[in-house]
């Protein structure tokens, strides 16, 4: 049923998005356009890499997963750094990290909870993902925030360029520790599970040509709707902050959303987790820094600098998400608790 709703909102909404477009419809009903027909693309590009995830495994599936999840989110991004919204951009990768640890894991948590009184994941990882996450928001983005207080803002993108690709190398190397020198090393005992023996929706050559249609979609769509966002700020009185934390980056993640929260629902915990954390992870190890890069080529230069505001809700977010997922488990209170840590978030930054 629910594919069948976001095969019909494709189908309408590409083409009233083209059409909309070139007809200069209203900015409010193009905003809204735009981002159930993103939403919908997401889904697809949601099933196709979960079609390649039950070939690969949790690990890999899930880091499919969380890389097609996020190319929705560097597209936007970047065409909002080309217009200029450096607020909405950093605001945006702000939200899907709260909306990854909190929203995303705090669901599936929650939903997958309801169905099985405890679920387990893959101890290692987690804690491996952890140090990796303290690492990332903790030193990489706050001591920018420290040490810049000083600086000009030559310094200030300098010292931006050098974090950022101190943690694209840093990344990378993660993933050569997990998927390459480490494989099979830290192995969980539900890893070990066979579910049913699972066939894939689609065939490796059907979802990857999805995954290409739907990415090129969204990446025409997005430039358009970055141009929305303005009026729609003014139309409803959203600051710049809550857009990019709350709207963009919800519509941005909404394959990622979908994907988690089915993967618990099954009782596939693994990729579940490694969706959540390891889309987080991604984001500010590796989309965030690469955007600082790409900036250099725009206009406006975006510096590795966030608001107080910004760096203390990733913080205090990081810290809840270790404090529980941590002991490898997980239950249906432990899901509630991390949505309504993003529900005060979330009212926080609308209020600001």
């Amino acid at each position: 049923m629910t594919n069948k709703i976001f095969m019909l909102l494709t189908f309408i909404g590409v083409p009233l998005s083209i059409i909309g477009t070139l007809l200069h419809w209203s900015s409010i009903l193009l905003f809204i356009i735009y981002c159930l027909t993103i939403i919908a693309l997401a889904s697809y590009m949601g099933r196709a890499t979960e079609s390649l995830a039950i070939v690969a495994g949790p690990r890999i599936g899930g880091l499919l997963n969380a890389t097609f999840g996020n190319a929705v989110e560097l597209i936007i991004s970047i065409f909002s750094l080309k217009a200029g919204l450096v607020g909405i951009v950093l605001a945006s990768l702000t939200g899907s990290v709260l909306g990854n640890l909190l929203l995303v894991a705090g669901l599936s948590f929650f939903v997958g909870g309801l169905k099985y009184k405890r679920q387990e994941f893959n101890i290692y990882d987690a804690r491996h993902n952890s140090g990796l996450l303290m690492f990332a928001v903790m030193i990489a983005f706050v001591i920018p925030e420290v040490f810049s207080m000083n600086m000009n803002e030559d310094k200030k993108l300098t010292l931006s360029v050098g974090i950022s690709i101190i943690l694209i190398i840093l990344y990378l190397a993660a993933l050569f520790f997990k998927l390459v020198t480490h494989r099979g090393v830290y192995q969980h005992d539900t890893e070990n599970v066979v579910h049913d023996e699972e066939a894939p929706e689609w065939g490796k050559g059907k979802a990857i040509a999805v995954l290409a249609i739907a990415t090129v979609a969204v990446a025409y769509i997005s430039e358009h709707l970055v141009h929305t966002f303005e009026v729609v700020a003014e139309s409803f009185g959203w600051t710049e902050m809550f857009i990019g934390i709350i709207i963009v980056a919800i519509v941005g993640n909404a394959a990622e959303h979908a994907s988690a929260v089915l993967m618990a629902f099954k009782n596939k915990m693994d990729i579940a987790v490694e969706i959540a954390i390891g889309s987080t992870l991604q984001v500010a190890m590796f989309v965030l820094p690469v955007l600082v890069i790409i900036s250099l080529f725009f206009e406006t230069s975006m510096p590795l600098l966030f608001s107080w505001q910004e760096l203390i809700a990733m913080v205090s977010s990081v810290l809840l998400m270790v404090v529980i997922s941590n002991d490898g488990e997980s239950n249906w209170f432990e899901g509630l608790t991390l949505i309504a840590a993003y529900v005060i978030l979330g009212i926080g930054f609308f209020l600001l």
